[in-house]
């Protein structure tokens, strides 16, 4: 059965996400109506919203032709469920007080219907104490919370009060209109609270001399990824990196490193966990020395270079007397993606594999289209972004813990 969610767009910068918003609950199956404020409309049209979703946009308490039956009630309770994106400082304010002057507040005031809002603001005014008492007040009324997230926020600030993705949105409203009650990004208990998760990612480096190194493409996206996704969900995480250039994820103990023998030491160190996912490009070989000097390129030909193989960490913590309850590896394969993920995960001894193809754009990019290998088959998902994938991996990780 379709559902259908009542849209309500705030007056922020972020109000322009709502339409990626709109797309990707269409994409999902979910229908939108949309009430746009008169602050919302300084930054999306009623033509653009509409045009996604193909009903009229209402923005007036006082048309008529949308009132004549009492209209505000009626769209109070004939959705499935009203978001609010973005919740600005003053839409949350007038919600918690129970302010009816103008068609988004009436409607908030005047349904029975689950709400979710998705704040957005500059991170000062998140952080204000007036701020905090009406989300809580909100909250002990019972409605739900997706974000905010921490980042660069158009003023210039950084901090926590960025709209969070059009994405994470969209998972909070499936998982609300599925009948979770655990939405409050802001202070809920969490599942994973009182769990400790081991996250790898990026590559590893492995020298040659001061200038050369081993090395691949890894990006370490969809293991940070993982690791704030996991960290979301209440888990205590430590996340033992290789070299990238992206910055700690919110919550989490970052540990850089740089080879496989740095890194594995360092895997060791945070256990014992309940759970650990290694996502990191680990080099299979290193050069068996290493000189202190640039070298420099012989006269008659190729110089030889001698490998020996690096440590197995997924294996090897797969084995460990501290072996975490579920250990989770990836597979980036660029043919037979199933067959050779099928045979890894019983060859490292753990519960599941990760398979993904990585001949595209894969450890580089922002999208990735997971096969999970366990046990008792494979369960293909779509490609989606890195961050969608990390956060239903998380929910997965959540079933099984």
């Amino acid at each position: 059965m379709t559902k259908h969610v009542l849209l309500i767009i705030g007056g922020g910068i972020a109000a322009y996400k709502s339409l990626f918003l709109i797309r990707e609950l269409s994409k999902r199956g979910i229908t939108s109506k949309v009430i746009l404020t008169k602050g919302g409309s300084q930054f999306v049209t009623p033509l653009s919203a509409g045009a996604l979703t193909g009903e009229t946009v209402l923005t007036d308490l006082w048309e008529l032709d949308e009132q004549a039956e009492m209209g505000h009630i009626e769209l109070s309770r004939s959705a499935d469920l009203i978001v609010v994106a973005p919740a600005t400082a003053n839409l949350l304010a007038r919600a918690a007080h129970g302010v009816a002057d103008d068609l988004a507040s009436t409607t908030l005031l005047a349904t029975d219907t689950r709400v979710l809002y998705a704040p957005a603001m500059n991170v000062r005014m998140w952080e204000a104490e007036a701020t905090q008492r009406n989300v809580a007040q909100l909250r002990d009324d019972g409605a739900m919370f997706v974000g905010p997230d921490a980042g660069d926020m158009a003023c210039g600030e950084f901090g926590e009060g960025r709209m969070a993705e059009p994405d994470a949105i969209a998972d909070a409203v499936e998982a609300a209109l599925m009948g979770d009650t655990s939405l409050d990004g802001w202070r809920a208990d969490k599942p994973l609270q009182g769990k400790r998760a081991l996250v790898t990612a990026g590559p590893t480096r492995e020298p040659m001399d001061p200038v050369r190194y081993l090395s691949n493409h890894s990006s370490g996206k969809q293991g940070y990824a993982i690791a704030q996704a996991l960290a979301d969900q209440g888990a205590e995480v430590t996340l033992v990196s290789g070299p990238v250039t992206l910055p700690a994820p919110m919550g989490v103990t970052r540990v850089m490193v740089e080879t496989a023998v740095e890194m594995l030491a360092a895997c060791e160190a945070a256990l014992p966990a309940d759970v650990f996912v290694s996502v990191a490009a680990v080099a299979d070989w290193r050069p068996a020395a290493r000189t202190d000097k640039k070298t420099k390129k012989p006269k008659d030909g190729p110089a030889p270079l001698e490998l020996v193989e690096n440590p197995d960490i997924l294996k090897t913590l797969g084995d460990h007397k501290e072996r975490p309850a579920l250990v989770i590896g990836f597979a980036a394969e660029t043919h037979e993606v199933v067959t050779l993920a099928r045979a890894k995960r019983l060859r490292k001894g753990c519960d599941w594999i990760v398979a993904n193809d990585v001949s595209g754009d894969v450890m580089g990019g922002d999208q990735n289209a997971m096969i999970i290998v366990r046990d008792d088959g494979e369960d293909s998902w779509p490609r989606m972004t890195k961050s969608a994938a990390a956060r239903k991996l998380a929910r997965e990780i959540v079933k099984a813990l």
